[in-house]
């Protein structure tokens, strides 16, 4: 059987809802770009398996909104760092 690209897409957004993980973070786990992960979960999900795109959708949709959050965090980091 191939592996398709339908296929992928199904196995990232798995492993985005398993994981709550992050479209970079599902990139790396899967060796791909961030524009392939999106193009998988956005546009091919939606067409192949609709009930899990919604549950991908969500887990974007919160990180999305917790995005700055996390950017605050890491600068502070970093200037904590410097400062030592």
């Amino acid at each position: 059987m191939k592996y398709t690209v339908d296929d992928r897409a199904i196995e990232l957004g798995e492993y985005i809802v398993e994981n709550n993980a992050t479209v970079r973070a599902a990139a790396g786990q899967f060796g791909i770009s961030k524009s392939t992960v999106h193009m998988d979960v956005s546009q091919r999900l939606k067409r192949v398996n609709p009930v899990l795109f919604k549950e991908v959708r969500a887990v974007l949709d919160k990180n999305k909104s917790e995005r700055h959050i996390r950017g605050g965090i890491a600068t502070k980091e970093k200037y904590m760092l410097l400062k030592k």
